[in-house]
């Protein structure tokens, strides 16, 4: 019976965010990433969302390791959540190691875990995979792929990567191995799929930092620029601005504060003399030197760039004599939010830059001709798309099809998918448990798909409550229905139709107990149908009925 090598991705298909992927041979398994992704528009009260490892969870016993590519959120995200079911050691690189430390202490799991550090071009053992590290370009700092080997042979996961030739810390991307791996001969290739939509190639980095200089230079009014925090090359970039005009820079946002701390303890930034100083002594400066730093691009309503725009920042008050700079894109899904917090800001006189108006940000993420060079270098027998929407992993496919791969070797896969592979063919034919699980607050996975429902319905409809008073000697009313609304009507400007839902109650209770059926479940049941039917009737909305049945 030939070897199998299975790939079983537990996010990251069909989504943006939430990437982890398990490989599995010779009855061990590895996890290479553990990311979260934002909730969705209609997902209520939810904080973000990650993977489920109910697969993982049952082979426990069988886990080696987990691995990460980079120290991005959709990559690292949900390792507190994830190490509370099970505890496996992490592998990554230094900067990553240490934001995963910072999360991990902030989850009081700091002396749990083991975390071992890596560098770029070493190889991990763990059980029977040896797991190599790549370096790759990105928008973080020490950024790596993978390359897997087994005896059976070596499969390639690119991570998140572009291939930027003229990259801020010096260390391109390194396709020489890359090429190597290639004609040593690689089994499968997963790749990124996330700019896979548009031609040509990602712009350099050094492009943002070009732009930071013209905005900054001769500008009279306080400048405030917001980007990820994980953004560290776009950090340093601002600070380098700010040194050559003649500025100060300080920091705001704990989430900014923390990785620019870590980033300069490990050397990942290097603040230019002098450059750096606290908020509070920076605003004893003319305006035209001071620059601040925050988190915010992402429109997030407790970020400081948010309660500056919406005047709850202790700190910092913004106006007319402000530039906001926003050096980012936005994440899909969150475009609404950034559009409120500019359209504030615009009404407070602050003179807001974004990228529509000019080479604020630069992406990540490999574009066409760089998926298609490194395609070309890897030369892989089977190919799996990955990190990315429907869309994007089927024109990942196209451009695999015009590198000349055979159709039947590429494989655009569904979570939970398990792809078998054996030196000559792949397929996929069985599924493991893979899906969204909620964290709301300090719960996790209690809010399901009916609470979420019931969100929903609250939002969209509101909630009307009927509270029936029935005597516990005979089950008869006492007394009229009362009906208690919350976000459906204005009570007092409805009482035509509250009087109809009081009759409407009162009838249903009255023809159960002329059938001598006195079950609080049933009266609950009978009220709701009831009342609900009416609602619609006279205002085609169906909010949430709650009917209260009492005894006295």
């Amino acid at each position: 019976m030939a070897e199998k090598f299975k790939i079983i991705p537990l996010g990251g298909l069909n989504e943006i965010g939430k990437n982890m992927t398990a490989y599995e041979y010779g009855g061990e398994i590895i996890v290479v990433d553990c990311g979260m992704a934002f909730p969705g528009d209609d997902m209520y009260g939810i904080d973000c969302v990650i993977p489920d490892v109910t697969y993982l969870e049952k082979n426990k016993s069988r886990l080696r390791g987990l691995f990460i590519t980079h120290g991005h959120e959709d990559h690292i995200g949900a390792i507190p959540y994830v190490l509370r079911k099970i505890n496996l050691p992490i592998y990554c690189t230094r900067l990553t190691a240490g934001l995963i430390r910072l999360k991990l202490q902030e989850y009081g799991l700091g002396g749990s875990v083991k975390l071992v550090t890596v560098e770029a071009g070493q190889t991990v053992r763990a059980g029977k995979f040896q797991v190599e590290f790549i370096h790759v370009n990105h928008s973080i700092p020490d950024a790596v792929a993978f390359a897997i080997h087994t005896h059976m042979g070596t499969v390639v996961q690119t991570g998140d990567f572009k291939i930027d030739s003229t990259p801020i810390d010096g260390e391109v991307i390194d396709l020489a191995r890359l090429g190597e791996l290639g004609k040593q001969g690689v089994l499968a290739l997963l790749a990124d799929s996330t700019n896979v939509e548009r031609p040509g190639y990602t712009m350099s980095e050094h492009a943002v930092g070009q732009t930071f200089q013209r905005q900054f230079a001769g500008c009279q009014k306080r400048i405030i620029v917001t980007t990820f925090a994980s953004n560290v090359h776009r950090i340093q970039q601002v600070l380098d601005a700010a040194a050559e005009t003649g500025k100060k820079v300080a920091v705001t946002g704990r989430s900014m504060e923390n990785v620019l701390k870590t980033s300069i303890d490990l050397g990942y930034i290097k603040v230019p003399k002098n450059t750096l100083v606290d908020l509070n002594r920076l605003k004893g400066l003319p305006v035209s030197q001071q620059v601040i730093i925050t988190t915010g691009s992402q429109g997030e309503e407790m970020s400081a760039l948010y309660r500056m725009a919406f005047s709850t920042h202790r700190q910092v008050d913004v106006g007319a004599g402000d530039k906001v700079i926003i050096s980012a894109s936005a994440i899909p899904g969150n475009e609404i939010t950034i559009g409120r917090v500019i359209n504030e800001l615009f009404r407070k006189g602050v003179d807001v830059v974004y990228d529509k108006a000019d080479m604020l940000h630069v992406s990540g993420h490999a574009c066409q001709e760089e998926l298609k060079i490194v395609h070309a270098l890897v030369r892989p027998k089977f190919f799996i798309p990955v990190h990315g929407e429907q869309r994007m992993l089927q024109i990942h496919k196209r451009v695999a099809e015009s590198m000349g791969m055979a159709p039947e070797n590429i494989c655009v896969a569904e979570n939970g998918a398990v792809i078998e592979l054996t030196t000559k063919h792949m397929k996929c034919e069985t599924t493991v448990p893979a899906g969204e699980v909620f964290v709301d607050g300090s719960g996790v996975g209690d809010v399901g798909t009916v609470v979420l429902n019931d969100r929903r319905i609250l939002a969209k409809d509101g909630m009307v409550v009927v509270v029936v008073t029935l005597s516990s000697h005979d089950s008869g009313l006492l007394c009229p229905p009362e009906i208690v609304t919350r976000g459906f009507i204005y009570v007092k400007e409805s009482e035509e139709l509250m009087q109809e839902l009081r009759h409407v109650a009162e009838s249903a209770v009255e023809q159960m107990s002329q059938r001598r059926r006195r079950d609080d479940g049933d009266v609950s049941r009978t009220v709701r149908t009831a009342v609900s039917n009416c609602l619609y009737k006279n205002t085609r909305r169906s909010p949430m009925i709650i009917p209260l049945v009492t005894r006295i």
